[in-house]
């Protein structure tokens, strides 16, 4: 892939490992699981990311009506697999003009999820998992609980747990949240098969790469 691997933190350069650090190492965070470069969506980048990742590739199944992927993506490496990953799409806000959304399943501590989210630190915080949850979705089938994260204005994140790792949705702008008054399904797609196909692929959103 084109480019260069950035913390998930903050999108700054890694540094490889070498005789002095094994891991990939971030100037501000430390040790971290690199964010590999992003590059424009296909169904073959989808399989080829579908077959290396033990971490759900989440997309709304179907996709809402005129919606495209825009965006996949993971942090890891070969050593240690795949850690976090990231599917973006995007189309007609319910609420009026352009919606994107970014959801995104990874473990704990990675913080892909909370760098898209505004959120300083990797987990979500104490919000999560008390009191009444803001929304659900069903992920493979399984309802799961979502609570809206505390962030920046001009999005909208609710954080639950699905298949053992964060499930994290990220809607720009906020108003593309109206998309959880109704039902929504999840589905991994490392259980769509040849159905990879027929999903509409649209061009890579800059917002990938600049939370």
């Amino acid at each position: 892939m084109k480019g260069h691997p950035v913390c998930p933190r903050c999108h700054r350069a890694v540094r490889a490992p070498s005789a002095w650090a094994d891991r990939w190492t971030c100037p501000v965070h430390g040790a971290v699981p690199p964010l590999q470069p992003f590059v424009q969506p296909s169904a073959d980048l989808v399989r080829w990311l579908a077959a290396r990742s033990r971490l759900p590739l989440w997309v709304p199944w179907p996709l809402p009506h005129s919606w495209v992927i825009t965006g996949v993506g993971h942090a890891g490496s070969d050593v240690e697999g795949v850690r976090a990953t990231v599917v973006a799409c995007s189309g007609p806000n319910p609420l009026g003009g352009a919606g994107e959304l970014l959801l995104v399943a990874e473990e704990m501590g990675v913080g892909l999820g909370a760098a898209y989210a505004g959120i300083d630190g990797t987990d979500p915080g104490g919000r999560v998992g008390r009191g009444t949850p803001q929304a659900k979705v069903d992920a493979d089938s399984h309802p799961t609980a979502l609570w809206l994260a505390d962030t920046p204005p001009d999005r909208a994140v609710y954080v639950g747990e699905s298949a053992a790792s964060w499930l994290w949705l990220v809607f720009h702008p906020d108003t593309a949240g109206a998309l959880l008054l109704e039902p929504i399904e999840l589905m991994d797609v490392r259980a769509l098969g040849h159905e990879v196909d027929l999903l509409p692929y649209g061009a890579l959103t800059p917002r990938l790469r600049d939370p």
